[in-house]
């Protein structure tokens, strides 16, 4: 699974000189990773394993960033100067993945990613003690009035599934937490992070798969060709996704993607009417657009609280 952040909390400071260039190119990569959380949750409604799924999605998305990087950057691209904290980023993002799907297995896929969109939040409002960063109100409203919006999604009315609304939250807090550990990686290239994020859910799952792959073979014996190639795209899309968005802070600033990021609310819900036929009600749409509008304006309110 991949997520964009709406408050640019790891979106590299390059020339950004071609904003339309940049807007399409994130335009482009929530599709992708749209497309990524629409494959993981089909080919777990075959019966695939959670962990198997997220072995692949995590293996196949490595190695065809290796593939990409390696050749142009050499192994210096594995070099970090905060390697503790980009073993404990790829960690949280690993356990970020795991609930999400989970969420995704019993939750729409618009609702789901909407109610993740609260992360960025909930990583700003806890930034003063975390990153002993000033502690300014308009973080703590925006996380308040994003929480809002996320309860007139989960509504007891709204018929979500109770185990994937509290994987859904859970989720929230694990990308928070992946969020606060990005700023503490920021002083290493996109690409390192973007390698050790893929080499840590590897190592890990590939260490657990004996545990976990003898009962899934049958199953997986039982897949058609297809249904493979749709398991196997996950770690396409993910890989994908996480390259456009960096080819996208390269051609625009963060303040001028971030109202951008969350068109993946709209690839969501597209995705998720056209394969399962489910659509947000009236009022899911009306706790998205405050999530959204919260998260969008303090993004700009951080964006002009630094040029000032």
């Amino acid at each position: 699974m991949g997520r964009a952040n709406p408050v640019s909390v790891s979106a590299p400071a390059y020339g950004a000189t071609h904003p339309m260039a940049g807007i399409g190119v994130l335009f482009l990569s929530t599709w992708a990773l749209s497309g990524l959380d629409a494959s993981g949750k089909w080919v777990m409604g075959l019966g695939v394993p959670l962990f198997v799924m997220c072995w692949v999605r995590y293996v196949v998305h490595f190695l065809l960033v290796l593939g990409l990087v390696l050749p142009s950057r050499g192994l210096g691209v594995f070099r970090s100067a905060r390697l503790s904290a980009q073993i404990a980023r790829g960690s949280a993002m690993l356990l970020a993945t795991l609930s999400f799907f989970t969420a995704l297995h019993y939750l729409p896929q618009a609702e789901a990613t909407a109610i993740n969109f609260l992360a960025p939040l909930i990583m700003l409002s806890v930034a003063p003690w975390v990153l002993k960063e000033p502690a300014r109100k308009s973080r703590w409203v925006a996380a308040g009035v994003g929480f809002l919006g996320v309860l007139i999604i989960i509504r007891p009315d709204a018929g979500l599934h109770p185990i994937g609304t509290v994987f859904g939250l859970l989720t929230a807090c694990l990308f928070a937490v992946q969020y606060l550990a990005t700023r503490r990686v920021a002083v290493d290239s996109p690409f390192t992070t973007l390698v050790w994020s893929g080499a840590v859910g590897s190592v890990c799952l590939t260490l657990a798969l004996p545990f976990i792959l003898p009962d899934a073979l049958p199953m997986l014996a039982a897949l058609s060709p297809w249904q493979w190639i749709i398991l196997l795209s996950t770690g396409f899309w993910g890989a994908v996704g996480h390259l456009l968005q960096i080819q996208a802070y390269r051609y625009a600033p963060a303040s001028t993607l971030a109202p951008f990021i969350y068109l993946q609310i709209i690839s969501a819900a597209v995705l998720g009417w056209l394969i399962w036929g489910q659509f947000p009600d009236a009022l899911s749409w009306l706790g998205i657009a405050i999530v959204c509008l919260s998260g969008i304006t303090i993004g700009l309110v951080e964006w002009k609280g630094r040029k000032l």
